[in-house]
């Protein structure tokens, strides 16, 4: 009998244990959403091997996280697009190699790089913050792979046009800058900011779960399903920021740098990749032609059935597109080095 006891108390005791986080589980989906988020960013970096790491500079801190050491292949350095943070690229990171020396830095301001007052949010201001990020973490001691998406994209050809000794490639994906010949959505979402002095919420800047659910309608091709709970989350975890990006926005959006990559596409010597999603509604893909135009040899991939968040809706054919470019430049060079 007091060997039954021990068993059905031994029973209640696993029973307690086992039900206790499934309880935090439930109680962090349902009250604290935003909470349940952030683990689930840290678990998949955890999982992934990327470590968090930060790179001081003057007073400017930059957070990034990488994976893997300096090889053969050159390093990659990812930049993210607007309002998004370094872990968008998890999805993407997933489907490369784990010897490839890959790096994911938070962009001005976003996430836990830092954010002054004074700091230039323009693309060119962005493009000499990264140039800071390079030098202090020494990535450019030998010439690098440069991925950007958005926002990203529009920082990634301009620094590679800046500083063209650094870069031995480049991947732009879905990239802002480009006087693309076809209006999009957002396009005539800009012309209604634009009339109403913007004074209109911006679409890419939701504050409620509903605008949280349409920014996805306009990023995304593909209609995740995504719980109202977790709607409410992503809005918690942005809300505090939406002065700050409002004032990037603004920045972006604006004369000096609305078509800065277009006007840098000139300088750009190094091999250039663009990948698009062909039902884009963000940034059309007809810029992908427009690049492709004044950049000779330029190779462009554009995916069916996929909207502006290619990172997400796309990240096992964007991991295979990119290492196969950058493959393809690397194979190409060294072939070059034994004709001659």
């Amino acid at each position: 009998m007091a060997a039954d006891l021990d068993m059905v108390n031994l029973f209640i005791i696993a029973g307690g244990t086992l039900a206790i986080p499934i309880l935090a589980f439930v109680a962090s989906f349902l009250l604290w959403p935003s909470a349940l988020i952030k683990v689930y960013y840290w678990y998949w970096r955890r999982t992934l091997g990327l470590q968090v790491r930060y790179a001081d500079c003057g007073g400017y801190r930059f957070c990034y996280t990488y994976r893997g050491k300096p090889g053969m292949r050159p390093s990659i350095l990812m930049l993210h697009g607007f309002s998004a943070h370094k872990d968008t690229w998890l999805t993407v990171v997933k489907y490369l190699p784990k010897h490839l020396h890959i790096v994911c830095v938070d962009m001005p301001g976003h996430e836990g790089t830092t954010r002054t007052n004074t700091e230039d949010y323009s693309i060119q201001g962005q493009v000499r913050r990264i140039h800071q990020f390079v030098e202090t973490i020494r990535l450019n001691r030998k010439p690098f792979h440069v991925v950007g998406t958005s926002m990203g994209g529009n920082v990634a050809g301009v620094y590679a046009a800046c500083y063209p000794s650094e870069i031995c490639s480049i991947t732009l994906i879905c990239p802002d800058g480009i006087r693309h010949p076809c209006e999009t959505k957002f396009d005539n979402h800009l012309q209604d900011l634009k009339h109403s002095n913007y004074t209109l919420n911006i679409p890419l800047i939701p504050t409620t779960p509903e605008e949280m659910e349409d920014m996805f309608r306009l990023c995304s091709h593909v209609r995740f399903k995504i719980p109202q709970q977790i709607l409410q989350g992503l809005v918690d975890v942005r809300q505090p920021h939406n002065t700050f990006y409002e004032e990037v926005f603004m920045e972006i959006v604006g004369e000096t740098s609305r078509y800065a990559l277009q006007e840098h596409l000139h300088l750009i010597a190094a091999p250039l990749q663009v990948i698009w999603g062909k039902k884009d509604q963000v940034v059309d893909a007809s810029g992908a032609t427009v690049i492709a135009e004044l950049v000779p040899g330029c190779r462009v991939d554009l995916l069916e059935n996929c909207g502006h968040s290619v990172v997400m809706e796309r990240p096992c054919r964007t991991a295979k597109l990119i290492l196969e470019f950058i493959i393809l430049q690397q194979d190409a060079r060294g072939g070059t080095k034994k004709s001659s």
